[in-house]
């Protein structure tokens, strides 16, 4: 067989894989027959946790592969007495064991759409007893930037692994292992649509890079897993947001709605589910951002007056997330309506004094200030200004209890 095109009769490698050997997932040419002898050869080797060694990894450093290796490995991958790739769909293989890549390197490779389940990419299990940062890391399987776009990692092992940058959109990740492992790359990996379930490890993985975003998590399907582990602390913002306020090299900024509606999207799902797992303050901050975001969004669809409204309501209330700024805009309020009462005093009757200027502005400010007396004209700049505070104060009271009483119900 001619290693350099397509076999006869077929237009693709692919076609000839999917139709004489039932392998839809193989797209690359046949490696060569010294590849094939130095990959068995490599395989072969016992792995040494202490030394640092496995199969595809050596006391010095990674062993590159290309998606063309990883294909003839996945063909004659024996485990369980089956040959071929580990089928999660059958229970019966649930228990055999998938390719052991622990430490190589498959950055920037395509691994889409390939059956890598159960794959070993990290140490688990008992492994970890004794074991020092250093053999972690060693062991730890290097997919940075890679494409798996629909690749089928169910029980894999990826602990410490590198995935800064990868593509993990629509993987299957059930009952994935992904302890520790970083996605902190300056280039933002995307999860987004990737399946988990309440098997997959997150604990602890690094979703933030230096400035604080994550990957794209838009869509993806959590299933139950457990994120109370994930440290959610260090991301100031998700990777949609990122994508929409700043572009990136894969989608640059479009100055029209780009990336926003699917920022607002992703802020909202990841607040729902963190609010169902009982993370109320982490939930807050992305609600916090996905309504900022919205906000946006209006403007951009040149809904002005909705646009002002929100940026209204983020102002007296942070959209019922910041309490604190309810108390400063009372504060700033009162104070400056008396200082204007208490300067009006010089000019009109009855003048009021520093401290009866703030409470006749308490008063005026919850629609109790407004007493007209036999002396005090309805006309007097007094009462008009009490009743322009009146308001004021009714409209920052209605926006307070509204946009409290929707984030209580949220919860």
């Amino acid at each position: 067989m001619d290693d350099a095109q397509s076999p006869d009769d077929y237009g693709t490698w692919n076609e000839f894989w999917m139709r004489e050997h039932d392998q839809p997932w193989r797209i690359e040419p046949e490696i060569s027959e010294a590849r094939r002898a130095y990959l068995a050869e490599r395989r072969a080797i016992a792995p040494n946790i202490a030394k640092g060694i496995y199969p595809f990894r050596e006391e010095h450093g990674s062993i590159t592969l290309t998606r063309a290796d990883v294909e003839w490995l996945l063909a004659t991958h024996e485990s369980g007495g089956q040959t071929g790739p580990v089928e999660w769909d059958d229970p019966a293989h649930h228990k055999r064991s998938g390719l052991d890549l622990r430490g190589a390197d498959l950055s920037s490779v395509n691994l889409s759409l390939l059956p890598l389940s159960r794959l070993r990419g990290g140490l688990a299990g008992d492994e970890f007893l004794g074991t020092t940062m250093d053999q972690f890391h060693a062991a730890a399987i290097r997919l940075i930037g890679t494409n798996l776009r629909f690749a089928h990692l169910e029980g894999s092992v990826l602990t410490f692994g590198r995935l800064d940058g990868a593509d993990l959109s629509s993987a299957h990740l059930e009952s994935a292992d992904l302890y520790r492992a970083h996605f902190e790359a300056e280039q933002l990996a995307d999860i987004g649509r990737a399946v988990f379930d309440s098997s997959t490890i997150l604990n602890h993985i690094v979703l933030a890079n230096a400035r604080g975003v994550s990957p794209q998590l838009a869509d993806v399907l959590w299933n139950g897993a457990i994120l109370s582990a994930v440290e959610w602390s260090p991301v100031r913002m998700l990777g949609e947001e990122y994508t929409a306020r700043y572009g990136t090299i894969k989608k640059p900024w479009s100055g029209a709605l780009g990336e926003y509606p699917s920022a607002v999207r992703a802020n909202r799902q990841v607040s729902a589910v963190l609010r169902g797992q009982g993370l109320h303050e982490e939930a807050d901050r992305f609600a916090y951002r996905a309504h900022s975001l919205q906000r946006s969004v209006f403007w951009r669809q040149r809904h002005y007056l909705r646009a002002s409204g929100s940026w209204l309501l983020d102002l007296i209330s942070g959209y019922g997330y910041k309490p604190l700024r309810s108390f400063i805009v009372y504060l700033l309020v009162v104070g400056a309506f008396a200082l204007a009462y208490y300067l009006l005093g010089n000019h009109v009757s009855p003048p009021l004094d520093p401290l009866g200027a703030v409470i006749f502005s308490i008063t005026s400010f919850h629609g109790r200030g407004f007493a007209p007396g036999e002396n005090v004209a309805l006309t007097n700049p007094l009462t008009v200004f009490a009743a322009v505070e009146a308001i004021i104060g009714l409209l920052i009271e209605i926006t307070f209890i509204a946009t409290f009483t929707q984030r209580f119900f949220a919860r």
